[in-house]
């Protein structure tokens, strides 16, 4: 196993961010792992999920977004947000291996994020998206205009929703991926945004799903 930390550019204006690679021996993948809008790349939820992708082979170069480099607390607009991805998604794959594919990912904003902006820029390296928890909506509005754009991704999506997450109604979440030709939706009974259900956390049957994911893509 590989770790290191690493500080790459967004932008002149914007400047730079941390991020930190996680890189097995002979990686079947990378995922370029966006975190939500409430807590970072170092968050518990981010550590466990790319300690255990790790464990199947499977590595993550976890990346801040500046609000959260620069502890703020109001995320970054959707335009310095969707130009981090696109930067860490090159500084990722400046970092691969040779033969191993790379993938975008993120948990509720991280991957809405990472999805604008690979709606609009189309980058032959990136293989797919992973979302741990797609924000469809505010909690308690339910709607489905945040999925618009997900109709310009032409490769293919991986969507883990619970079926109690505040922020997408599974009925909607269902409804918005039976539409999209390249996403597979797999759901978990009972946990919400989070992927709690009590004191149980899904983070086995997270990465479980990611990796009979990854293997049927690769």
């Amino acid at each position: 196993m590989k770790t290191q930390s690493i500080k790459f550019k967004v932008s002149d204006s914007i400047g730079e961010v941390s991020a930190i690679l996680f890189l097995p021996d002979n990686p079947k993948a990378i995922l370029a792992l966006a975190h939500g809008a409430g807590a970072g790349m170092t968050h518990a939820f981010m550590e466990k999920l790319s300690t255990q992708l790790a464990d199947r082979g499977i590595g993550t170069f976890r990346y801040n977004f500046p609000f959260m480099e620069n502890k703020k607390k109001r995320p970054d607009v959707a335009a310095v947000a969707e130009k981090t991805v696109g930067a860490a998604l090159e500084r990722a794959q400046s970092l691969l291996p040779a033969g191993v594919p790379l993938y975008a990912a993120g948990k509720s904003f991280g991957g809405r994020m990472s999805a604008r902006y690979l709606s609009a820029n189309d980058k032959g390296f990136v293989k797919g998206i992973v979302f741990y928890g797609f924000p469809l909506h505010a909690a308690g509005a339910p709607a489905t205009e945040r999925a618009e754009h997900l109709a310009s991704v032409k490769i293919p999506m991986l969507f883990l929703q619970g079926t109690r997450d505040a922020l997408a109604e599974i009925g909607l979440i269902t409804e918005v991926c039976s539409k999209l030709p390249t996403a597979t939706l797999v759901t978990f009974e009972g946990a919400d945004h989070s992927f709690k259900k009590g004191k149980k956390e899904f983070l086995e049957e997270l990465v479980e799903a990611t990796d009979t994911w990854l293997k049927k893509k690769g």
